[in-house]
């Protein structure tokens, strides 16, 4: 992947380069970085916030207690599955909070407990990736940061929207998910 913005960076200066302008491609340069670290500082904060907040539930036991709830609905979604629950219900806590690279390394420990080693996509893994993929999402907490940053003037004003769409789109994953299972048994 490297190579490919290292690629696009090259021809972006040959470019600025053919066209005289050779002062342009350092200013864009230096504009982008620039961009770049705001953007890194304004979701630095968010980030670091809801995952530490993540981090206090899981040593307080909240998580467990979260996990204990929601056993019974995942059982329901992800019957052959109940040594996941933990993992999948951090996972889809930290997208419910629209903390998507807090969730990734839950998400990838409720796939290896998912896993049942034959090399083939159990109805629990698919299921767990629908859910992860369309995750219902109460506070977008990157979308805001980003508005904020941007200067929105109600940079809250996405959340409502965001969660009717998320709700509506896991629901649509879940019946997806469950028909497709059907057809392809």
């Amino acid at each position: 992947m490297a190579w490919i913005f290292g690629l696009m960076t090259a021809v972006g200066i040959v470019f600025f380069s053919v066209q005289g302008n050779g002062a342009g491609a350092l200013e864009a340069l230096t504009r982008g970085c620039d961009g770049a670290i705001s953007l890194t500082v304004a979701l630095a904060g968010p980030y670091l916030l809801w995952s530490g907040l993540m981090r206090i539930a899981d040593e307080a036991g909240l998580v467990k207690k979260l996990a204990r709830i929601m056993k019974k609905p995942l059982s329901l979604l992800m019957p052959d599955a109940p040594e996941a629950a933990a993992p999948v219900t951090l996972n889809l806590a930290a997208n419910f909070f629209g903390l998507g690279n807090a969730a990734t390394p839950f998400g990838l420990e409720a796939m290896r407990r998912l896993d049942r080693g034959d090399g083939r996509a159990s109805d629990s893994m698919a299921m767990f990736i629908a859910l992860n993929s369309s995750a219902i999402e109460l506070l977008p907490t990157a979308v805001i940061a980003i508005r904020t940053a941007c200067g929105s003037a109600a940079p809250y004003d996405i959340a409502i929207p965001t969660f009717v769409a998320s709700l509506a789109a896991a629901g649509a994953s879940i019946v997806s998910c469950r028909l497709l299972g059907r057809l392809i048994k």
